[in-house]
């Protein structure tokens, strides 16, 4: 079986692996068949990653079909086509008791804290998979990332009708303004590249636009009659993006950091007080989250065939991989066949 492995930074290696062995009870036995290439797998492969060791086999934005399955399996049978839900919880913290296990305290995500999903078949607990019968395996795939923004907007407590930010345009900030829409909220997007605010007006809908370098502050200030956005999410994972974010929510509202950085983020505290803003860190998703964004694809509202604009084979990734991250590339979603 053929593995791909993150030795060290900047380093991939093709292996041969050992096959997974058969299922214990609760467990199935998965051939991948489509893995996302997120935002995640870039920053590991650069050394950006927090939480992160080498080596690590990478991948979690998994679809694949049910090989086999243990006792005391329910719901997912052999043959099934699945997505994965990446994120490990212990089940017994403060976190999953209260529901909240995309946050557990011994979390463990594919392809971050434990291996993932870069080799041609795996065990996973069956209780992590969902079944896709009837969808697409690009379909499948892409509910990962799209549950990432669906998770936060449920944290925003997101009315119809308000006014959203949605800073980045990047796989999750896409999916964020074509959610909110979905939710009927007005949305604003933000970035710093004018290619991609034009695919954030015609892909996921935005209303309006803005360059993060031009201006963006008077730019807000005439969308909204002076009032800002009463919702603001920063799906970038960049410092100076996320510094800068807590001026551009209007009093009363609520800041959401989607993206992760591995710096130290700073306010000024009495404008912070001023506003009376809400701080909300929103992590990973929840089973919830990925039935919301199973209605979405199945209805039509997320249109998966122009946010996946590049693919490759699995023997070919290695060589490809350093070259999605060039400027001038203009990778939204890499997919990865099996």
């Amino acid at each position: 079986m053929k593995g791909i492995i993150c030795e060290q930074i900047e380093r991939f290696t093709m292996v041969e692996m050992e096959e997974p062995p058969a299922p214990n009870a609760g467990e199935a036995v998965v051939r991948i068949r489509r893995i996302g290439i997120c935002g995640t797998d870039l920053h590991a492969y650069r050394g950006n990653q927090p939480f992160f060791s080498y080596p690590r086999v990478l991948g979690h934005e998994l679809a694949g079909i049910v090989e086999a399955v243990g006792e005391h399996v329910t719901g997912v049978r052999e043959g099934d086509q699945v997505s994965v839900i990446p994120y490990m919880e212990c089940g017994h913290c403060v976190a999953c008791r209260n529901g909240k296990t995309n946050c557990c305290t011994d979390m463990k995500v594919l392809g971050v804290h434990i291996d993932g999903g870069m080799r041609e078949r795996m065990t996973l607990p069956a209780d992590h998979l969902i079944v896709t019968n009837g969808l697409t395996l690009d379909q499948a795939a892409i509910l990962e990332p799209f549950s990432i923004g669906a998770h936060a907007l449920r944290r925003s407590e997101l009315r119809k009708g308000e006014t959203v930010l949605v800073i980045g345009g990047g796989p999750i900030g896409l999916g964020v303004m074509a959610l909110a829409k979905q939710q009927g909220a007005r949305v604003i997007a933000m970035d710093v590249k004018d290619d991609r605010l034009a695919f954030c007006r015609e892909w996921a809908g935005a209303d309006h636009t803005v360059n993060a370098q031009q201006e963006p502050i008077g730019r807000l200030r005439e969308l909204t009659d002076g009032e800002f956005p009463t919702v603001v999410f920063d799906a970038t994972g960049n410092m100076h993006s996320m510094n800068d974010s807590f001026q551009f929510v209007a009093h009363g509202g609520k800041l959401v950091f989607v993206g992760l950085v591995k710096a130290d983020i700073t306010f000024h505290d009495p404008e912070f007080h001023k506003r009376e803003l809400t701080l909300l860190a929103s992590r990973n998703a929840t089973r919830a989250d990925f039935d919301t964004v199973m209605v979405a694809v199945r209805d039509g509202s997320i249109d998966v065939s122009r946010y996946i604009t590049h693919r490759v084979g699995f023997v070919d990734m290695i060589d490809q991989f350093e070259g999605w991250m060039q400027p001038g590339a203009g990778v939204i979603k890499a997919m990865v066949e099996l």
